[in-house]
């Protein structure tokens, strides 16, 4: 059955109408769903829109998914498996910094995805607040981007600091990583949440593609806006 606006192949609704009322195309959650699905939605979307990206994709259902569409691109760190790329690309600059090594994931999610939906993107790792002199070190760089992207474990320090320094939207990652009273990503999130930091709002935990989603709405809008 084909509509207007989505189609339905029976497991899934694809929502080919995504890009014409959000600006961004339909994105797929790869955790859940098979190889199979992952791969027939993504055939759809690359049908109607010429791209695709799917999330949290393991290495064994890419592996199957780029056999069957070779030109599929994986990053294994990030678990992003991404086809074709951005036609647009908007102002400014999004910035991704993490706290430690061990928030690379996430951070990548957010790195892949938002140079997939049209950003240019850089990113500075391993600048956590137990060394505070390798945040500093790059002050010129943070103070230059247009929207930032703050990952970070146990307690989330990393967010307030950044927010502190910039005049620049600061889009804060709290993450799983920590020991046992951290409660897998919550004493981050809700550290982050009551942050005194003016200009800080927070996702989900581990939730990188959220963060760049929002970063690239931001730049969309000011580039639009510049373009009037």
């Amino acid at each position: 059955m084909m509509s207007q606006t989505f189609e339905d192949l029976g497991f899934s609704k694809v929502d080919i109408d995504r890009e014409v009322r959000t600006g961004f195309p339909e994105i797929i959650y790869g955790e859940g769903k098979t190889k199979e699905h992952i791969l027939k939605i993504m055939n759809k979307l690359i049908d109607a829109h010429g791209k695709a990206l799917a999330t949290r994709v393991s290495e064994e259902k890419a592996s199957f998914i780029l056999a069957n569409c070779p030109n599929a691109h994986y990053d294994p760190v990030s678990r992003i498996l991404t086809y074709g790329k951005a036609l647009k690309r908007y102002k400014g600059k999004v910035l991704v910094l993490c706290a430690g090594t061990s928030d690379l994931p996430v951070a990548e999610e957010a790195v892949q995805t938002a140079i997939w939906l049209g950003c240019e993107t850089d990113k500075i790792y391993d600048v956590g607040v137990a060394g505070i002199d390798r945040l500093l070190a790059f002050r010129k760089e943070i103070v230059k981007a247009s929207v930032l992207i703050v990952v970070a474990g146990m307690e989330g320090a990393l967010a307030s600091v950044v927010a502190g320094m910039v005049k620049r939207p600061v889009i804060a990652v709290p993450t799983s990583v920590g020991y046992g009273a951290h409660l897998e990503g919550l004493t981050t999130f809700l550290s982050m949440l009551t942050s005194c930091a003016s200009g800080l709002s927070v996702v989900n935990i581990d939730n990188g593609f959220g963060a760049a989603y929002q970063a690239a709405s931001i730049l969309k809008l000011v580039t639009e806006e510049g373009s009037e």
